[in-house]
C-alpha cells in the first residue's frame, strides 16, 4: 500500500508550506555549515592517519585492561583532533557532569580556588560544586573556594573577570554554551579574546572549558585557543549518535594525569579501565561527527527561523554566529513548552507513541518535560528538546541525526501549534 505521509504524520498542508517557505531562506546559512562540516572532517580523517588505526584496534581486553591498544588510540584520537597533549576517553564517565566534576576533582585541590567566569553554572553542575542540594562529596564541602563571575548583559565581562581573579586562583571554568538560561553559547572568538586576557595577567591560572554542545560547530576547538582542558560528552556532539555513552577530557598532559589519577587511583592512571567492546563505536562516532553536527545545526537555524518570524524571542537568533547546537525559544507559556516537546517526540525514532510529562528529574529544582525518543537513551545529538517549568518558560530544542527529521519535526510542531491556536500563519 502507498503511504500518504502527510496522512500518515498527521500534517496541517499549511504547516508544510510555511517551514518550505522559511527554509527556502537559509539556503546560503546551509552552505557555510557545509564548510565547517568539511574541515573537520578532514581534521577527524588526518588523526585517525596520526595514530595508524586498524582493524585490529577494535578488540578490547578483560580484566583490568593493560594494553589496550584501542583504548589508547581513541585518546591519542581526540587529543589530535581537539589539538591536546593528551585525554581521557571512557565508557566509565557517565555523563557530560560527570566529565565536569572529575576534572574539577582531579585539578582541585583543599583550599584551592575556582572561578566560573560565564555566570552560574547550569542545574547539575550547582549540586557538583555545593551551590544547592548540599550532596556529599561536593567542591566546598571538599574546602574548595567558589566565587563566580556574572555575565554583563549576556557577555563575559572582561574587566570583573580580570578583577576577580587573583594569584590565589588555581582554576577557571567557562560554560561554552547555555544551559537552563537564555543567551547563545560563546563563539571562539570570544573565549580567545577572554583567555588571552587572562593569560597575559595570570599566566599560572588554567583555564577549563565545558565544551558540551559546542564541538565541531567551528574549525577551531577551545585548546586551540588559549584553553587548558575541555571536557564533555560522548552523547553529545563527538559520539556522532552512534557513542553508546561515556565521556571524555582532553588537554594539558600533566592535568590529564591528575584527572586519570582520580578516575581509577595514584598509580594506575590512564593505565587500566575497560573499554567494554565500545572502541569501535566510539571511532565511528568521531567519525560520523562533523557530518552530524552540521545536520543538527541546520536543524537549529531552521527552528529559530521559524519561531522569530511567529514573533517569539530565540536565541540564538537567525542570524548570529553559532556556537553550539541548541535553539532556545522563549514561549512565555507553559502550555506551549509542553506542547513543543510533545510534539518534537512524535516525531522521534523511537517512543514517538510516547507523550512525555514534566517530571522531578533528579539534579533540577523545577520539574522538567523532556523529549527524548533517541535510539541511544538520553542521546542529545539526537532530535530532542527539554525544558524546566519555570518561568519564562523557555524550550530549548537540539540534535537530529539527519535534516530530513528536524524538517519533519517542525512540521508536525507547527501543524500541533496551529491545532491548538496557539500560532497564526
Amino acid at each position: 500500500m502507498k503511504m500518504n505521509w502527510k496522512e500518515n504524520f498527521h500534517i496541517n498542508s499549511n504547516a508544510i508550506q510555511f517551514v518550505n517557505k522559511i527554509e527556502n531562506k537559509l539556503i546560503d546559512r546551509f552552505y557555510q555549515f557545509d564548510r565547517i562540516r568539511e574541515k573537520n572532517q578532514w581534521k577527524v580523517l588526518n588523526a585517525f592517519h596520526q595514530v595508524r588505526l586498524a582493524a585490529t584496534d577494535f578488540h578490547w581486553s578483560t580484566g583490568y585492561g593493560y594494553g589496550d591498544i584501542g583504548r589508547e588510540k581513541i585518546e591519542k584520537t581526540y587529543a589530535t583532533i581537539f589539538c591536546g597533549e593528551d585525554a581521557l576517553v571512557r565508557p566509565s564517565i557517565a555523563s557530560g557532569t560527570h566529565a565536569l566534576a572529575l576534572t574539577m576533582q582531579g585539578i582541585l585541590i583543599p583550599g584551592d580556588e575556582m572561578i566560573y567566569i560565564s555566570g552560574t553554572p547550569y542545574d547539575t553542575m550547582q549540586t557538583v560544586i555545593g551551590l544547592t542540594k548540599n550532596e556529599p562529596v561536593n567542591l566546598i564541602e571538599s574546602k574548595i573556594q567558589y566565587k563566580e563571575v556574572p555575565l554583563k548583559n549576556d557577555m563575559l565581562d572582561k574587566q570583573n573577570i580580570l578583577e576577580t581573579i587573583s594569584d590565589s586562583t588555581k582554576l577557571v571554568v567557562l560554560q561554552r554554551s547555555s544551559g537552563y538560561s537564555f543567551r547563545r553559547a560563546f563563539t571562539i572568538e570570544e573565549m580567545e579574546s577572554i583567555f588571552t586576557h587572562i593569560k597575559n595577567r595570570y599566566p599560572n591560572v588554567i583555564i577549563m572549558v565545558d565544551n558540551c554542545y559546542g564541538e565541531f560547530t567551528d574549525i577551531k576547538e577551545p585548546l586551540e585557543i588559549g584553553a587548558d582542558i575541555i571536557a564533555g560528552s560522548l552523547i553529545k556532539n563527538p559520539g556522532g549518535g552512534i557513542a553508546p555513552g561515556g565521556g571524555y577530557v582532553v588537554g594539558r598532559r600533566d592535568l590529564i594525569t591528575r584527572i586519570a589519577n582520580r578516575i581509577t587511583a595514584p598509580g594506575i592512571g590512564k593505565e587500566c579501565g575497560l573499554m567494554y567492546d565500545t572502541t569501535r563505536l566510539l571511532f565511528q562516532g568521531m567519525y560520523f561527527a562533523p557530518h552530524i553536527v552540521s545536520e543538527a545545526l541546520k536543524g537549529a537555524l531552521l527552528f529559530s527561523s521559524i519561531f522569530e518570524y511567529l514573533g517569539y524571542r530565540c536565541v540564538p537568533k537567525t542570524y548570529d554566529k553559532r556556537s553550539d547546537i541548541i535553539t532556545a525559544i522563549e514561549f512565555k507559556d507553559e502550555k506551549k513548552v509542553i506542547q513543543f516537546c510533545q510534539s518534537i517526540q512524535k516525531a522521534s525514532a523511537v517512543d514517538a507513541h510516547v507523550t512525555p510529562v514534566p517530571w522531578d528529574m533528579p539534579g533540577y529544582d523545577n520539574k522538567v518535560i523532556m523529549a527524548a525518543g533517541g535510539i541511544i537513551e538520553g542521546s542529545s545529538i539526537e532530535l530532542s528538546a527539554d525544558g524546566p517549568i519555570r518561568e519564562p518558560y523557555i524550550a530549548y530544542y537540539q540534535g537530529g541525526l539527519t535534516y530530513d527529521q528536524t524538517k519533519l519535526a517542525a512540521y508536525m510542531v507547527i501543524s500541533d501549534f496551529l491545532s491548538k491556536k496557539f500560532i497564526q500563519i
